[in-house]
């Protein structure tokens, strides 16, 4: 599974070699805290998945890691089979409008979030 780094400042898709070839990626994704509009939880990333692969890798159901695009501009993905995963939605970041990643730790990811949220009030 793939990798999140969250600090003060920005959080980090960290992508494993293979996750970076497979996504046709020479680095990792790196978001403003800013720029994170809203975080869902979903048991069925593939829902969420819109447009085509470009690039990517997908096997329906099985993988998904990549770029697609659609007519609202990028997501980037980190599917794995149907397990749990996050849904994040950005504005303003300069590639992505959404990035869809499979992680055992989503809850805890927005649980964070809201904690920063609440002690910017």
């Amino acid at each position: 599974m793939v990798t999140l780094l969250l600090d003060t400042e920005r959080l980090e898709v960290v992508l494993s070699p293979i996750e970076r070839a497979l996504a046709f990626r020479r680095g990792n994704i790196q978001v403003e805290r800013s720029q994170i509009a809203k975080v869902m939880l979903t048991d069925d990333a593939w829902i969420w998945l819109r447009g085509v692969p470009s690039p990517a890798t997908t096997v329906p159901s099985v993988v998904a890691i990549g770029t697609w695009k659609s007519g609202s501009g990028f997501d980037f993905a980190v599917i794995r089979a149907r397990r749990p995963s996050v849904v994040i939605d950005l504005e303003g970041h300069d590639d992505y409008q959404r990035l869809l990643v499979t992680t055992r730790h989503g809850l805890e990811l927005v649980r964070a979030l809201r904690l920063d949220a609440d002690t910017d009030s």
